[in-house]
C-alpha cells in the first residue's frame, strides 16, 4: 500500500516525532513525583551521561528507567508494535537497529552496576498509569532484581490500554456495552 502523504509531508510528520518529553514519559514523571520520588532526566548522573541516555535516573538508587514507545522499540505482543506494510526493507532494519541499541545500552548499564527498568507506552494509559507507577516505585524502593519490564513481557495489551480482547468480547474497550464511547474514541 502506498503512503497517503507525499514525501515532504511525511518528512515533516516524522521530524516532529520527539525523543524527549513525550506524553507517556511526562505522565510517568508526574505519577512518580506524586508518589514522592525524585529523579534526574535523560541520562544525567553524577559521573556524566549514562549509556543509552535513560529517560529517568535515580542516582541514589542506582536505577535507570527507559520509557519506550511500543511502535519504535517493538514491544513484543503489543498491537501498537505494528509493522508498516510499505517500505518494509526500510522499517525492519530500522527496528532491528533500535532494539540492538536498546539491548546494548541496558547491558552497559547493568555491567556498570545499575538496575534497569523499561516501561512501555501501553502501560502508561490513563487506566494503568497509577498501577504502573506504584509497581515501579516498589521496585525502586526495594532490593529488587536488576531488571524490570512494565507491563511484564507476557502481558500484552490492547491499544486502549486494557487487556487483549478475548473471543466474543467486542473491540476490547473498557466502555460499558451500549454506552457511547468517550469523545476521544469516537470515529467520524
Amino acid at each position: 500500500m502506498a503512503d497517503v502523504h507525499d514525501r515532504a509531508t511525511r518528512s515533516r510528520t516524522m521530524a516532529r516525532v520527539k525523543a524527549r518529553d513525550t506524553s507517556p514519559e511526562l505522565a510517568l514523571r508526574r505519577a512518580l513525583h506524586r508518589l514522592g520520588l525524585r529523579y534526574r532526566l535523560h541520562g544525567a548522573a553524577a559521573g556524566g551521561a549514562l549509556p543509552g541516555r535513560p529517560d529517568l535516573v535515580f542516582a541514589g538508587r542506582r536505577a535507570a528507567v527507559f520509557v519506550h514507545g511500543c511502535f519504535w522499540h517493538r514491544h513484543a505482543g503489543c498491537p501498537r508494535a505494528s509493522t508498516p506494510a510499505s517500505r518494509r526493507d526500510y522499517w525492519l532494519p530500522k527496528f532491528a537497529r533500535n532494539q540492538a541499541r536498546d539491548q546494548a545500552a541496558q547491558a552497559a548499564l547493568r555491567a556498570a552496576g545499575w538496575r534497569v527498568a523499561v516501561v512501555w507506552e501501553c502501560a502508561l494509559t490513563r487506566a494503568r498509569i497509577d498501577a504502573t507507577a506504584r509497581a515501579l516505585a516498589a521496585w525502586l524502593r526495594a532490593d529488587a532484581p536488576p531488571t524490570l519490564e512494565l507491563p511484564p513481557p507476557a502481558a500484552a495489551t490492547a491499544p486502549d490500554g486494557g487487556p487483549e480482547p478475548g473471543p466474543g468480547s467486542g473491540a476490547g474497550s473498557d466502555v460499558e456495552p451500549g454506552a457511547a464511547p468517550p469523545a476521544s474514541r469516537r470515529q467520524s
